[in-house]
C-alpha cells in the first residue's frame, strides 16, 4: 500500500518546487507514508565500516535530512547507516531561493544550498531525542561568517559526538566561498588535528570533491592517514557540466545524480590503489548495479541521495536485493569480499 501511495505522490511532487517538495517528503516519512521495511540484510549485505556494524553497506548521504528531522523514520526505510547535516556551530539559513534545481533530462539535481541547518546545537536536541534503529552520523560543516572555519568542525563535533556513531569533515562543498581552499596539504592538516584531538572514540570520515588532481589526491590520503582519519567519502557534488541536457544546467551550484557517477567513481577507484582505509562510494547510485560498480570499484559502503527524487523510498529495498543477487551471480560471500575487485577496470 505504501509503495502505491510513493508511486501516485511522486509524480505530484515533481510538479512542485523542488525545495517544497523536499519538505513535504520529510512530514510524510514522519507521518507513516514512506516504505519502511526496516533495514534490509542478508549474510551477504552485513558488513562493517571502521569498526560500526552494518547491516547493509547503503547509507542516505548527509543533504537529505539536514536537521535530523526524520531520523528515525529514515533508519526504517532499509538503509544501513544514515548521515545527518551538514550541521554548523550557529544556525544559518544558506543562500538566497531558489537553490535546488531538478535536471529530469539528466536524472540529476543542481543545488547551491549553502549549509542552511538549525544549528548544532538543535539538531543534537533532535539526535538524542530520536532512537534510531540503524548507525546514524553527523556532516560537520562551518559557518559562512565565521572567523574561524577550520575551528568550526572541531566545535560541532564536540558538541554533537554523544549523540551521533560517526562523524563527517566536509571541506568540499562547492556552496561556500572558499571552503574547498581547506583541501589544500597545510590547511587540511590543521583542521584535521583539531577535529581529531576532540572525537573521542568517534570515528571521524573526510568526503572530498571529486574535482581533484591526481596530485591532490595524493596528498589528501597522505594528511588524512597522516591525521588518523577513519575513512575517506568520496565523493562530493561537482562543478563539472559537461553533457548535461537540460535547461537548469548553468545554474551556479554542485551536480548530483547520474552524471556524477563515472567520475566519482573514478576518483574512488583512484583512491583504493592509495590506501587501504575504509572508502565510502557516493555519487549517481541509483541502481544495485550501479552500487556493485562502486563496491567492486574499492568501497567498503556506499551512499545516495538524488536517486530518492526519483525513485522515492522504495528504491532503496530494490536497490539491496539486487546488490544481494549480484554477489551471489559472482560467487561473493560478502560486500568485504567483493570490495576492490574491479578496480582496474576504472584506472
Amino acid at each position: 500500500m505504501k509503495e502505491l501511495l510513493e508511486k501516485a505522490g511522486l509524480p505530484l511532487l515533481r510538479r512542485m518546487n523542488p525545495e517544497t517538495a523536499h519538505g513535504l517528503a520529510l512530514r510524510a516519512l514522519n507521518l507513516g507514508l514512506a516504505p519502511a521495511p526496516g533495514p534490509v540484510t542478508s549474510e551477504r549485505l552485513r558488513t562493517g565500516l571502521a569498526g560500526i556494524e552494518l547491516a547493509n553497506p547503503l547509507g542516505l548521504a548527509a543533504g537529505f535530512d539536514k536537521n535530523a528531522e526524520a531520523v528515525p523514520a529514515l533508519s526504517r526505510a532499509g538503509f544501513g547507516f544514515v548521515e545527518t547535516g551538514a550541521a554548523t556551530p550557529r544556525p544559518q539559513p544558506g543562500n538566497a531561493r531558489p537553490r535546488l534545481f531538478r535536471l529530469t533530462e539528466d536524472d540529476a539535481a543542481i543545488n547551491r544550498f549553502g549549509f542552511n541547518n538549525d544549528g548544532m546545537h538543535r539538531i543534537a536536541e533532535r539526535l538524542a531525542s530520536g532512537a534510531a534503529d540503524v548507525p546514524v552520523g553527523v556532516n560537520l560543516g562551518a559557518n559562512k561568517d565565521s572567523a574561524d572555519r577550520a575551528g568550526d568542525f572541531a566545535t560541532v563535533l564536540s558538541t554533537m559526538r554523544a549523540h551521533v556513531d560517526f562523524a563527517t569533515v566536509n571541506v568540499s562543498s562547492p556552496n561556500t566561498e572558499k571552503l574547498r581552499d581547506l583541501q589544500g596539504p597545510e590547511a587540511l592538516a590543521a583542521l584535521l588535528d583539531g577535529v581529531m584531538a576532540v572525537r573521542g572514540d568517534t570515528p571521524v570520515f573526510l568526503k572530498i570533491a571529486p574535482d581533484l588532481t591526481d596530485t591532490d589526491l595524493k596528498d589528501i590520503v597522505a594528511v588524512a592517514a597522516n591525521a588518523g582519519i577513519h575513512g575517506i567519502i568520496a565523493t562530493n557534488t561537482t562543478l563539472d557540466r559537461d553533457g548535461l541536457k537540460s535547461p537548469h544546467a548553468p545554474e551556479a551550484g554542485g551536480l548530483s545524480g547520474q552524471p556524477l557517477f563515472e567520475k566519482s567513481t573514478r576518483v574512488l577507484a583512484q583512491l583504493s590503489a592509495l590506501t587501504d582505509m575504509p572508502l565510502i562510494g557516493v555519487g549517481g547510485v541509483s541502481s544495485g548495479a550501479q552500487a556493485y560498480a562502486k563496491i567492486r570499484a574499492g568501497a567498503t559502503a556506499v551512499q545516495l541521495y538524488t536517486a530518492l527524487v526519483y525513485g522515492g523510498m522504495s528504491l532503496v529495498g530494490r536497490i539491496l536485493r539486487d546488490l544481494d543477487a549480484l554477489l551471489a551471480r559472482d560467487g561473493f560471500a560478502s560486500v568485504a569480499e567483493a570490495t576492490g575487485t574491479g578496480r582496474d577496470d576504472w584506472l
